[in-house]
């Protein structure tokens, strides 16, 4: 990924994977895996906490201590259940 050097990585981060959600390539209950992320945007774990957590405030994703991130399931108005995710 090419990123602009005027902005945070961890903003531009975030809208890519914004992006995955809204287009259904990430669907609800779709685990995030922080470790994939670094790999795939070649950044440190800080940077890719920084991006799940502003997708978290905004309501994208839902983390559960132990399990990780998952997409929430915004169709029906309620968060992702990690435990339903793992099935």
């Amino acid at each position: 990924m090419k990123y602009d050097p005027t902005r945070p990585k961890w903003m531009q981060i975030a809208e890519v994977i914004r992006a995955r959600i809204a287009s259904g390539e990430y669907p609800p209950h779709h685990r995030l895996s922080e470790m994939q992320m670094e790999q795939e945007f070649g950044v440190a774990r800080v940077t890719v906490r920084k991006a799940t957590a502003a997708l978290r405030e905004e309501g994208a994703i839902v983390t559960s201590h132990g399990m990780g991130s998952f997409v929430a399931d915004r169709r029906h108005g309620e968060d992702a259940d990690p435990g339903d995710a793992a099935q």
